[in-house]
């Protein structure tokens, strides 16, 4: 009998460390353990092995689970049977249910749950040992599950992907634990990289009527003048008129041809200096021509319609900010064209982003149809507004303040009142 006690307590220690390593392996954070496998960690590599066969995992852990369960059990019925009859059964039923359920079951996946990392670690070794040795019962036991399963209708792959989605990565972004600024940015950088394939080139470009340009058949002093006037390196050079654009001077370029010139600017001869202009279609994602502007090593291009118009110019700075924010150097015109106002509202420019407002002031305006804040009011209102009237949507007021010609120039904005927290209110 004592013997049998004791094989009792070996077997719930084998169960607890059954279930904990289930919890464990389950729990554990995949992309740290892929971080550690890659830097060299043998047991992560294993828990990585491991992830990529959960099925055989799991079968390996409840097949071993089960049996010592119901060994234990049987041990259990065995004696309470020798002590006390019939009644034994129903002992043995209570004892083992509460000493199964405390001791090997919520101990060891409490435990495993609070340090799953380091527990799926501890338990590498072992399971992958128990995972050789009984394949042959988990593949024999996999292969009946998948006939019963379809021929019920279910089709089960044998190669299921447990890779995360981008849905998931959000919400694991939205997860990571912190209020502080620092935090906040790091979040809106990571949701801003994920965004990259889906937003085009089209939503984030300088619009052609912001864009600074110089005609080509100009004085040649007069044009030397206003690029260096220009707070930006690389300036379109147009002839007839500003959409025909036939080349970008870099400012470098530009004193490099005038100091071989000896400091003589009237041989100089612009066109030849400014380089070939590239255009890209507005459709393009900024994923895209981020990779397209590192294959050319170049900084700028030109954004044309299906029609081939000019809309207006991008820039690698610009596909950067979208990522990390605003970048402003010492040469930089800062305009933010937003004004936030004593009463609550903000006057903003009709040409500001909806995304740069989405980001920089946290709210949830949609931009697949309109770009920047003047176009979702045309798109929402169906209609040119005129100067004094309102519109709300998105729970949003919008009160038209400034117009030129067909031009929405500046709008005050009444956003919504914050949310109260159902928490205030127990």
């Amino acid at each position: 009998m004592l013997a049998s006690l004791i094989a009792i307590g070996v077997l719930l220690l084998i169960s607890a460390f059954f279930s904990g390593s289930e919890t464990a392996l389950t729990a554990t954070s995949q992309p740290l353990i892929h971080q550690m496998a890659q830097g060299g960690d043998r047991r992560a590599r294993i828990v990585h092995r491991l992830h990529q066969n959960k099925e055989r995992l799991i079968g390996t852990i409840l097949l071993g689970n089960n049996l010592v369960n119901i060994l234990a059990s049987s041990l259990a019925t065995s004696v309470m049977i020798t002590l006390y009859g019939d009644l034994g059964v129903a002992y043995a039923t209570l004892a083992m249910t509460l000493l199964v359920l405390i001791f090997a079951e919520i101990l060891p996946k409490t435990y495993a749950i609070k340090f799953s990392n380091q527990a799926a670690l501890f338990v590498a070794w072992p399971i992958d040992f128990f995972v050789k040795i009984l394949s042959p019962i988990t593949i024999a036991l996999s292969y009946f599950v998948r006939g019963i399963l379809k021929v019920l209708g279910f089709d089960v792959g044998s190669n299921e992907s447990f890779t995360l989605s981008d849905e998931e990565l959000r919400g694991a972004i939205e997860l990571r634990e912190g209020e502080e600024e620092s935090d906040n940015q790091e979040r809106a950088m990571l949701h801003s990289v994920l965004d990259l394939a889906d937003v085009q080139v089209g939503e984030i470009m300088v619009h052609r009527t912001n864009v600074v340009g110089v005609d080509a058949n100009l004085e040649t002093e007069t044009i030397i003048q206003q690029i260096l006037d220009s707070p930006y390196t690389r300036i379109p050079l147009w002839q007839e008129r500003p959409d025909n654009v036939i080349g970008v001077i870099h400012v470098k370029d530009l004193l490099r041809e005038i100091r071989a010139h000896g400091g003589d600017t009237s041989n100089l001869d612009l066109i030849t200096i400014a380089a070939k202009p590239w255009f890209v279609p507005e459709q393009t994602p900024l994923l895209d021509q981020l990779q397209a502007f590192r294959n050319r090593r170049e900084h700028f291009a030109l954004i044309i319609d299906e029609y081939g118009s000019l809309m207006g110019v991008v820039t690698l700075e610009d596909i950067l900010e979208e990522i990390v924010g605003e970048i402003a150097d010492e040469h930089d015109i800062t305009v933010t064209g937003v004004e936030p106002q004593e009463d609550g509202t903000l006057l903003i420019d009709g040409s500001v982003t909806i995304r740069d407002l989405n980001r920089e002031c946290g709210w949830n305006l949609p931009d697949e149809e309109a770009s920047t804040i003047a176009g979702l009011i045309l798109h929402e209102s169906r209609r040119i507004p005129d100067i004094g009237q309102s519109f709300k949507f998105h729970n949003f007021r919008f009160d038209i303040v400034k117009r030129i010609r067909h031009q929405i120039t500046t709008v005050r904005v009444t956003p919504p009142p914050p949310e109260k927290d159902s928490t205030e209110s127990i």
